[in-house]
């Protein structure tokens, strides 16, 4: 097998396969674990206490 055919073939292959990446990433079934995904950054464990609160809390 010549290196110019191995290179072709893998050519191909990274093509076909960024292809099927972007396929998958903008299906309308992967929408909502996505939505979430970016969602996540915005959800807090605990409330925000304010520093009046805080003051208290340390003493």
């Amino acid at each position: 097998m010549d290196i110019g055919i191995v290179h072709s073939i893998w050519t191909v292959f990274l093509f076909v396969s960024f292809i099927a990446i972007v396929i998958w990433a903008y299906s309308k079934r992967q929408k909502q674990r996505f939505e979430e995904a970016a969602n996540l950054v915005f959800m807090d464990d605990e409330p925000e206490v304010s520093a009046g609160e805080n003051d208290r809390r340390k003493s």
